[in-house]
């Protein structure tokens, strides 16, 4: 997305509903100012976003934290570094903002990086090795070829979010249309996405090659994933999903919302991917789960702002008002 001009005036407005914890303000409303301001691409909107930082709401740390990384600002990392290094901090927020440090991909940012790989919360620990194996794959022959075809490229993407890590390029090379990718193809993909034996940076890559297929077979691929035990590697599945918009992964986002049992974290991601696919089931499901009192906060805010989404979704507007919905995918 190219960076929007825009005013003073307009740029204090949005600072202001960004940063508005008036509980008689939705929160997707904030949510709608953090994209504005995520699309504007400018140092300016680096500084307001990080204030909303002191925000009580986990849910929302973890979205600002998450668009400072797709704005891929250098200006962003001494604020991204604090939130890491912030023990009292929601690890949710923490994982988000080593993500986001590997998806601005800069050198200074590996020792702080390295210094994490031995936090006491494991999502923590595993976003800080993919977001390692990320910068270092940046700065590869691969890497470098790929960054530059990207910019050359005048070809529009499909996902133009900057991934945790790039999708496996070598079981595809020869079947770059995603109909003409054989059930081999998948199922040799799917075998790596489930491989606990290997670097998950690997599984990852696999993960995101499913995406770009994605086919009803590669839907089911990526769903057996949320059989795994990393909370870090379900929420990263449950992302796949919002981006893809299938209405196949339907059955399998509602059974992790409703499972008690599973993360905030896993569970929020699929909240707001059902919010985007926003078919007429997953509706009632979401209204449940918003004013649930055993839900979790995270969760039941997750359920506010996908009922928005769904509600845009299903209205005559072109786009979720800069946000999540295939806005969130940039």
């Amino acid at each position: 997305m190219v960076a929007t001009a825009i005013s003073p005036a307009e740029l204090n407005d949005l600072e202001a509903s960004l940063l508005n914890t008036n509980e008689k303000v939705a929160l997707h409303d904030r949510f709608r100012a953090l994209f504005t301001l995520k699309s504007l691409k400018t140092d300016n909107a680096v500084d307001i976003i990080s204030k909303g930082f002191d925000d009580p709401s986990a849910l929302l740390k973890h979205e600002l934290a998450y668009c400072l990384g797709q704005m891929k600002r250098t200006s962003a990392l001494p604020v991204l570094e604090s939130v890491l290094r912030n023990q009292q901090e929601d690890p949710m927020v923490r994982h988000e903002a080593a993500e986001a440090m590997g998806a601005i991909s800069s050198a200074a940012s590996i020792p702080v990086l390295r210094e994490y790989l031995t936090d006491h919360n494991r999502t923590v620990r595993e976003t800080c090795e993919i977001a390692l194996a990320k910068i270092e794959w940046d700065n590869t022959e691969e890497g470098k070829k790929h960054l530059a075809e990207k910019a050359a490229s005048d070809a529009t993407p499909t996902y133009t979010s900057i991934d945790p890590a790039p999708a496996s390029s070598k079981l595809l090379a020869a079947q770059p249309c995603p109909e003409d990718v054989n059930d081999a193809t998948i199922s040799s993909l799917r075998h790596t996405l489930l491989d606990t034996g290997i670097p998950l940076f690997e599984r990852y890559r696999a993960m995101f090659a499913l995406r770009n297929i994605g086919t009803p077979s590669a839907v089911d691929a990526l769903a057996a994933g949320f059989s795994d035990d990393s909370a870090l590697f379900k929420h990263e599945i449950a992302f796949v999903f919002g981006q893809l918009l299938s209405p196949h992964a339907v059955p399998a986002l509602l059974k992790v919302l409703q499972d008690t049992s599973e993360t905030d974290m896993v569970r929020h991601e699929a909240a707001e991917a059902l919010g985007g696919i926003a078919t007429p089931e997953v509706l009632p499901y979401l209204k449940e789960w918003m004013v649930r009192v055993d839900a979790p906060t995270v969760v039941r805010e997750s359920c506010q702002v996908a009922i928005d989404m769904w509600e845009y979704e299903n209205s005559d507007q072109f786009q979720y008002a800069n946000g999540l919905g295939s806005v969130r995918a940039d």
